[in-house]
């Protein structure tokens, strides 16, 4: 009786046609056209002596001329150059950043080489860090500057690597994706590259450095990738010259003894590279960036900063626990730290106080012998003063008595004067 009525009801309504398949299977498209509208970032770090063709490598790699000046093999130390390119193929858009290792390799202690570009690589692991921890973060924004792959030039020797580039490798394979490549590879011939490759194999595994291993869980990609990381490392040449070779242009490299051409798998691995690094595993690499690499850096730094995910009873931590714990024994540290700075700078009073007390008392002490040693010279004054006025008062009271006497004489020859005068006179009369 229901189901009638219902059917009675619909009779009147219009029905309209679906324009297309309906399913949750449309996801991928939908992810795919997302990403391809927010474009795509790539950080490539190339570390390397001084003249091995880094440069040229990333010309010949994506088909540009990249900015750049040739670094000169005089620098003081290690500087990291970072340069970002906006690139396009098709209608998918990257930021491409180069980053080059300008000096390396260049200064005659070379035992502290690798540690700016360790430091480098952990401030662009900080700076990702610090814009997680935001409360207002913006990382559907942010351009993540994190380095995906990091590509080692090794200088075709021939021989062995050298100890440079072992101790930087592995002070580099827990941060970065480390693609060993031997650069200049035309330089020795194919015997002795085949040996190299092998040695070189031979001590990365001898020393426990973990290079980049191209992923093999995916069956699509499980076979090239398997047969790639047996050609590793990669011995590669690049260039930007184009010579007419056949009737094709083509990227080559002229030689009086011949031609080398770049993208011939029989000359060098440089196409092997390319494949890898840029159009199979490049999505990897960034994905190996972000779950391996990052999070180790990111768990090493919450875990010195105190933060755990279950506390000692093997129960669940809180954020607001830790934080709130933390923050106390911050607080706890900073009265500590208060109070001994207050007790030091008591202790500098007193002692200030009792410098100045000392030096108080040795001013007073100054201060009463100069005035005994003033009261002595002025005694000494007073006592010559008397004498010279008693000196001066006898001499004028001799100087009185002389004059006294001088007069009293004076007179005395005036009266016989005038008594001679007198009797001569008289005596004339007579």
């Amino acid at each position: 009786m229901a189901a009638a009525e219902v059917a009675r009801q619909g009779e009147g309504c219009r029905t309209v046609p679906l324009s297309g398949h309906v399913g949750f299977d449309s996801l991928p498209d939908q992810l795919v056209n997302k990403s391809v509208n927010h474009g795509f970032c790539f950080n490539i770090l190339c570390v390397g002596e001084t003249g091995l063709g880094k440069s040229t490598l990333m010309d010949t790699l994506f088909n540009t001329k990249f900015e750049g000046d040739p670094a000169s093999h005089s620098q003081p130390g290690v500087q990291l150059k970072s340069n970002t390119y906006d690139l396009q193929e098709s209608n998918v858009n990257l930021k491409l950043t180069i980053v080059s290792t300008v000096g390396f390799g260049d200064q005659i202690n070379k035992e502290d080489s690798y540690k700016p570009i360790v430091e480098f690589i952990d401030a662009q692991f900080e700076a990702y860090l610090q814009e997680e921890l935001k409360i207002k973060r913006v990382l559907h924004n942010y351009h993540d500057t994190r380095i995906h792959a990091c590509l080692y030039f090794i200088a075709p020797t021939g021989h062995s690597l050298k100890s440079l580039d072992l101790v930087t490798m592995k002070k580099l394979d827990s941060k970065v994706n480390i693609i060993p490549i031997i650069a200049k590879s035309d330089a020795i011939s194919k015997s002795e590259l085949t040996k190299f490759k092998i040695k070189i194999t031979s001590e990365l595994v001898s020393n426990g450095v973990q290079i980049y291993q191209f992923p093999t869980d995916d069956e699509s990609v499980a076979e090239i990738n398997g047969t790639m990381n047996a050609h590793l490392p990669f011995a590669v040449i690049g260039s930007t010259e184009e010579l007419k070779i056949g009737n094709k242009m083509m990227k080559a490299r002229q030689y009086p003894w011949g031609t080398v051409q770049v993208e011939n798998e029989a000359h060098c691995d440089f196409v092997k590279l390319r494949e890898m690094l840029i159009r199979v595993n490049m999505e990897d690499l960034r994905e190996q960036t972000h779950t391996r690499h990052y999070e180790l850096y990111r768990r090493c730094k919450l875990e010195e900063m105190g933060f755990k995910d279950t506390d000692p009873d093997s129960k669940p931590f809180s954020l607001q626990e830790t934080y709130e714990a933390k923050r106390n024994e911050f607080l706890g540290e900073l009265q500590k730290k208060e109070e001994a700075m207050r007790q030091m700078f008591v202790q500098r009073v007193k002692e200030k106080e009792a410098e100045l007390k000392e030096a108080e008392k040795e001013l007073h002490e100054k201060f009463d012998r100069l005035k005994k040693l003033h009261q002595d010279e002025k005694k000494k004054l007073e006592d010559k003063k008397k004498s010279l006025d008693d000196e001066v008062n006898a001499f004028k009271q001799r100087k009185t008595a002389a004059e006294l006497l001088q007069s009293q004489a004076q007179q005395a020859g005036g009266s016989q004067t005038l008594k001679r005068d007198k009797e001569r006179k008289n005596s004339g009369f007579l």
